[in-house]
């Protein structure tokens, strides 16, 4: 099912789904085998090196720069925050990782560009946009944290290769963060059918995902 792109905006009668916990629970599954693959259980055991993390973090270059090549729009609803955007941290960490030819030297693996090329046809629909947008953010404010920590501790990255798991949240915490884009996404007037297809999107969003995992892994 698909809707064309839809103007995302405040609640305004009555109480506001809890869009958040419904797809945080329709997508559990997906979420658990996307982050079991072998290829990313053996980076964040220790099995692997800092040149395939860095392999990794060139593969979700792609992604980002696809991601965000949408831009901050007049009217966007306030989840869509642009203070979220991680190309430039990105950018900077593969230049402290010495792949600052990363376009050339990291070619986006057929997984990669197909995930890179549904981004770039589901921008314009905002219901489908966002479930990429919060598996992507959230995901990065909730496990890229632990991530952070374990390439730091397992390979010895420093500070400047791991810039892109830092968030300027201002004055508040990430959980705090996390939780007022949880907030934002409830005051959304999304129908009930929105709701099922921003769910079905979150759950390709985490196949995708996955599909990387798989070819970095080969």
């Amino acid at each position: 099912m698909t809707i064309a792109s839809s103007a995302l905006r405040p609640h305004s009668d009555g109480e506001p789904i809890d869009v958040a916990a419904l797809v945080r629970a329709a997508s559990a599954d997906d979420h658990r085998a996307a982050e079991t693959r072998g290829f990313i259980t053996a980076l964040m055991g220790g099995e692997l090196s800092l040149a395939e993390y860095t392999r990794y973090l060139a593969q979700l270059a792609w992604v980002y720069e696809a991601l965000e090549e949408r831009g901050s729009r007049e009217g966007d609803p306030a989840v869509f925050d642009p203070a979220l955007a991680r190309m430039a941290a990105i950018d900077a960490d593969l230049a402290a990782l010495g792949a600052s030819d990363w376009r050339t030297a990291h070619p986006p693996l057929p997984a990669t560009a197909a995930y890179a090329a549904h981004l770039r046809e589901i921008q314009r629909d905002d219901v489908r946009y966002l479930a990429h947008h919060y598996t992507r953010y959230l995901g990065d404010l909730s496990g890229g944290q632990a991530i952070a920590t374990l390439v730091a501790r397992h390979y010895s990255a420093t500070p400047e290769q791991l810039a892109f798991y830092r968030f300027d949240v201002a004055e508040r915490s990430v959980e705090r963060y996390k939780r007022r884009y949880r907030e934002a996404m409830n005051d959304l007037a999304l129908s009930p059918e929105q709701v099922e297809v921003l769910i079905d999107e979150v759950r390709a969003s985490f196949r995708l995902n996955g599909a990387v995992f798989e070819e970095l892994a080969g």
